[in-house]
């Protein structure tokens, strides 16, 4: 009696989290070391606008058990662990435009917004 075996699967490695972009390290570094020193930020998403969903950024004293933690750029950021999901591949950039300024999302499992940009749906 014979028995054949099969070669494990080969598995892709996975995207990072969350990347920075070098615009968005500069603005954390700064917002890191003036009014939110000793604080990180965390990401998440919420239940939100026409779309669905929304990007959530709060400051917080410390990682939470549920938070995945991202290191980029020599900058700490947490991610929510149930927006994690959502958030794979992302990259988060900081824009400064005429009358705007702030972080944005390029996020590949997006797969639609709404007209304003409040909220996305994957």
């Amino acid at each position: 009696m014979s028995t054949t075996t099969t070669p494990p699967r080969k598995t892709r490695a996975l995207p990072p989290l969350m990347t920075l972009t070098d615009a968005a390290a500069e603005r954390l570094r700064r917002l890191y070391h003036n009014g939110e020193q000793g604080k990180l930020l965390r990401i998440g998403v919420k239940t939100k606008g026409c779309s669905g969903m929304s990007y959530d950024m709060s400051w917080t004293e410390a990682a939470a058990p549920t938070d995945e933690v991202v290191k980029d750029k020599d900058l700490t950021v947490l991610v929510d662990r149930k927006a994690s999901l959502f958030l794979i591949g992302t990259v988060m950039d900081y824009e400064s435009k005429n009358l705007t300024s702030g972080f944005t999302f390029t996020n590949p499992n997006e797969k639609g917004r709404c007209g304003c940009g409040e909220s996305f749906h994957v």
